[in-house]
């Protein structure tokens, strides 16, 4: 391949397989999980259900493209396929990340706005919400198979450093843009989320209340942090390795080096998938609920717990 193709993965060549296959293992397994819990759910009152259940599935559609990812690691294969399951992955990817915003949403508004709560986030309107999300993705990505066509030696090698033409390189910056408003929204969403739990009140101001408190803002946490290691690294990348394809920045070292970022934070973006069952599991007392039951053995207690019916609001903290 050196022969052809001047970007090659270096020192990653080896680590890049056994990284996706370790998480495609643990996303499997945690998605399913995941998924078996939504819907073993006989009541979903709640908005932010509707959001968990639908990013597991997307979580759980990116994993399946790793084996594949794997198997065609810096070879050769079918273009139309690997253009596919390439659009295929970065669909999911968006999709995670927008779930993830809607989930962010829905608590900001329960924290800061609680009167608006009945009014907009209803079941209804999330599933609206989220089918939305798919069409709209679904129709984007349709848009970038029809771009770069085979044209140099590194655009045949699967999921590696393609040359890009002016509309894929565009659409392509346009997607990071958009991540960038999305993480700035983000950030003052969970700013002053956390500003609104430092101030409230939780009763009596000993000890214990404010080590409750403290954990409250720790579990908040959970999801920003999550976010940014996965999603943040990998967007900072992109610009310059887009602005490298497209042929802006020439310099081969350049290039070199772009590829082996990217690919890193890539990494990282996947990793997203095995790590989202975290925060299901310290926001929704649902889903830790039926987790403990399971490892105990308590399977009429899982039962039980996923055939009560919750309010649409039981908590603050809470999915």
């Amino acid at each position: 391949l050196d022969h052809t193709c001047e970007i090659h993965d270096g020192y990653l060549s080896p680590a890049l397989p056994i990284l996706y296959s370790i998480i495609c293992f643990l996303g499997l397994v945690s998605n399913t999980v995941s998924i078996f819990v939504v819907f073993l759910r006989k009541h979903s009152d709640s908005s932010m259900t509707v959001y968990m259940g639908h990013l597991a599935m997307a979580d759980f559609l990116l994993v399946l493209c790793l084996p594949l990812r794997v198997y065609y690691h810096n070879s050769e294969g079918p273009f139309f396929l690997c253009k596919l399951l390439g659009i295929f992955f970065y669909m999911n990817m968006y999709a995670s990340i927008f779930f993830l915003s809607l989930i962010s949403l829905d608590r900001y508004l329960k924290i800061i706005k609680p009167v608006w709560v009945m009014k907009i986030h209803r079941v209804k309107w999330s599933h609206r919400a989220s089918f939305s999300v798919w069409v709209t993705l679904f129709l984007c990505m349709s848009l970038l198979f029809f771009g770069n066509k085979k044209q140099r030696p590194c655009d045949s090698i699967c999921f590696h450093f393609h040359h890009k033409d002016l509309m894929s390189g565009v659409a392509n910056l346009s997607a990071v843009a958009l991540f960038v408003v999305i993480f700035l929204v983000f950030i003052c969403f969970y700013t002053r989320i956390t500003t609104k739990l430092r101030n409230m009140s939780l009763g009596n101001q000993d000890t214990k209340s404010q080590r409750r408190k403290s954990r409250l803002i720790q579990k908040t946490f959970v999801v920003p942090v999550i976010f940014t290691v996965c999603f943040l690294p990998y967007h900072l990348v992109r610009v310059p390795y887009v602005l490298a394809q497209m042929d802006v920045i020439p310099a081969l070292d350049s290039k070199q080096m772009l590829h082996v970022l990217n690919e890193i934070t890539l990494v990282l973006s996947a990793l997203n998938s095995c790590l989202d069952p975290i925060i299901y599991y310290f926001l929704s007392c649902t889903f830790r609920k039926t987790i403990l039951c399971a490892v105990h053995g308590q399977f009429k207690n899982l039962y039980a717990v996923n055939h009560r019916r919750i309010s649409i609001n039981p908590s603050i903290t809470e999915i």
